[in-house]
Parts: C-alpha cells; sequence; structure tokens
C-alpha cells in the first residue's frame, strides 16, 4: 500500500507493541479454552469482551462509568451460572481461561481504540502481530517447546494456518481497526457480537459440537447474546443522541 511503517514516537512505538504481548496472551488464553472444552464455550466467553469494556473504558479513555453497563454484566455473569450448571473440572478451567481471554481482548480494544486517534491501523497492526509472535516465539524457546516435533505441522496445517493466520488474523485485526472510522462503532460492535451465533452454528454442523452442550448451555448463551447485542444498540441510541445534542 505504500504506507509509511514506522511509528515516529519511540515511547509510543514501545507501548504498542506492550498491547501486542497482551494480544498474544489473549489467544494462548482463548485456545487453551477451546482445547479444554468446545469452540462454542470459547467463543461464548468471548462475547463477553464488550461488558468488560464496560469498566476498562473509563479507566483508560478517562470517561464516566455508567451504571447500565454494569448492570448488563451481572446479567452475563447469570448467563454464565447458567452455562457451567453441570460443567467437569476441565470445562471449569476452560471457562475462567476463556473469560481471561474476553478480558484480555477488552485490553487491547480499548488501547487500540486510544491509538487508533494519533496513529494508523496498519502501523498498529504491524507492531503488534510483530511483537506477538516475538513473544510468542520466546516463550516457546523458554518452555522448550520450540522443536521440530512439537512445531511441524503437516501441509493441510500449514494451509489452514495461512488461511487463519493471513485472513482470519491479520487482516481481519487491520480491517476491524480501519472500519470503525468509516462504518461507525455500532456496525463494527454488533458484527463482533454476533461472532458466538457464527461459532456455535458452524460448530454445531461442523464439529457436531451439538452432541456435547445441553439444553442449559443454548439457554445461557442465548441470554449473553441477547445482552450483549442490547448493550451495542443502546449504546449506538446515545451515541445518536449526543451527536444530535451537540449539532
Amino acid at each position: 500500500m505504500k504506507r509509511e511503517l514506522w511509528i515516529k514516537s519511540y515511547k509510543s512505538a514501545i507501548t504498542v507493541m506492550l498491547v501486542g504481548v497482551i494480544v498474544a496472551l489473549h489467544w494462548v488464553t482463548f485456545y487453551a479454552s477451546i482445547q479444554l472444552s468446545t469452540a462454542s464455550l470459547g467463543i461464548l466467553c468471548l462475547s463477553t469482551t464488550t461488558i468488560h469494556v464496560a469498566w476498562l473504558e473509563p479507566l483508560i479513555m478517562r470517561r464516566k462509568p455508567q451504571l447500565l453497563e454494569f448492570v448488563f454484566g451481572a446479567v452475563v455473569v447469570y448467563g454464565i451460572y447458567f452455562v457451567s450448571d453441570d460443567f467437569t473440572m476441565d470445562e471449569y478451567v476452560a471457562l475462567g481461561l476463556g473469560l481471561l481471554s474476553a478480558l484480555l481482548a477488552a485490553t487491547f480494544s480499548v488501547f487500540n481504540a486510544k491509538f487508533i486517534q494519533t496513529i494508523s491501523a496498519t502501523k498498529i497492526t504491524l507492531y503488534e502481530m510483530f511483537s506477538a509472535s516475538v513473544f510468542l516465539t520466546i516463550v516457546l524457546l523458554v518452555t522448550g517447546d520450540f522443536n521440530c516435533a512439537r512445531i511441524t505441522p503437516s501441509i493441510s496445517d500449514v494451509l489452514w494456518l495461512l488461511f487463519l493466520g493471513v485472513i482470519c488474523t491479520s487482516f481481519a485485526f487491520l480491517a476491524n481497526i480501519e472500519v470503525v472510522k468509516r462504518l461507525g462503532a455500532f456496525t463494527v460492535s454488533l458484527s463482533i457480537n454476533l461472532e458466538p451465533v457464527y461459532t456455535i452454528v458452524l460448530a454445531i454442523f461442523i464439529l457436531n459440537e451439538n452432541e456435547l452442550l445441553g439444553v442449559d448451555f443454548y439457554i445461557g448463551s442465548t441470554l449473553i447474546v441477547f445482552v450483549v447485542l442490547l448493550n451495542a444498540v443502546l449504546k449506538s441510541s446515545q451515541r445518536k443522541t449526543q451527536n444530535n445534542l451537540s449539532n
């Protein structure tokens, strides 16, 4: 795209790369959650990201907290209780990792919303993806997992990893930051909040996860998705009202 690659401020560059480490930790906890349980549970936990944003934004962006957001958070906690009613110990660990993953996702999302005010989306993506990759490589070296036996995938795995890494991660990450400026936060947040719906449907058809998940899971997940979508709708309405008043 012939865009400038460098962040001129040394302090800003270091800060963005540190957030890239948070991105890496988000990946690890998310995949660990799926590995211990199901893709449906992992993505359902990830849908709570916007609820975490409710209390992180006032801290990082220095805005006044809203009571309604914490009410939504309480409802989501109840939904998670419903989902986890008959969990095994491994599934409780998976739930904890999934919720930690959501917290990390909320953290880097809020920081990116702050960065985008002064740094381009391509620079943010480049620096964060680079530092995340370096961090994960160091972790593999320290733990002794960086060896041919552990990291040599099949040709099929390589193709899937390229697709997931380039299209579903790097491009999606860049597009997510860029599109906020063009379509508005509501459209972006609404599409992201629909991820649990897409994932659960795909997991049923591709992974046959309907055989592993009970009625309580679907009741709890419906409650969580409903609250997350309602939160997005009300946020959009509030912003439109504020814009009308300012105009």
